[in-house]
């Protein structure tokens, strides 16, 4: 474990036990909640896993590394940028597969282009933009959008 996570663990003991003591009840009453919480998600996490698996599993991680490694680098972070303008799936799943794809031998700015324009760029969720904001705004918006996540990927690409 890094040292980002042991600080997460002992800090989330620390005030779990800092709740018990300030009130058990609210603290009993959150863990209830919570797990109520974990029940519903559970089938969410479960999809994500066998969604990585899936992908990584049709994908072999030579192909991954020949398309999205190190070879042609601003060609890999374009096609991986389109390839999130037009993906609709939720962040959460995005974050995973990301991560998988980078341990897989994919190079941290692809992988961050993805992620930034299936987050910040909606070509699917386009007709419904223009409709309420007009296509000039959704145009703007999403092209705007689509330069700023590359920008960040590559500037990604430098800080790391």
């Amino acid at each position: 474990m890094d040292v980002f996570t042991i600080a997460f663990w002992g800090l989330g003991i620390i005030l779990f036990v800092w709740s018990l003591v300030k009130s058990r009840e609210k603290a009993k009453e959150a863990i209830k909640k919570s797990r109520g919480m974990m029940k519903n998600m559970i089938g969410d996490i479960i999809a994500i896993i066998f969604m990585i698996g899936l992908i990584l599993t049709f994908i072999p991680p030579q192909t991954i590394k020949e398309l999205l490694g190190s070879g042609n680098l601003w060609l890999s972070t374009v096609a991986a940028a389109l390839a999130g303008s037009v993906t609709l799936i939720p962040a959460f799943v995005a974050f995973p597969l990301v991560g998988s794809l980078v341990d897989s031998g994919a190079s941290i700015v692809p992988g961050v282009a993805f992620l930034t324009t299936l987050t910040m760029v909606g070509l699917v969720t386009f007709p419904l933009e223009k409709k309420e904001f007009g296509t000039q705004f959704a145009v703007t918006r999403n092209a705007l959008s689509f330069v700023a996540a590359v920008s960040i990927a590559l500037l990604m690409g430098v800080i790391i």
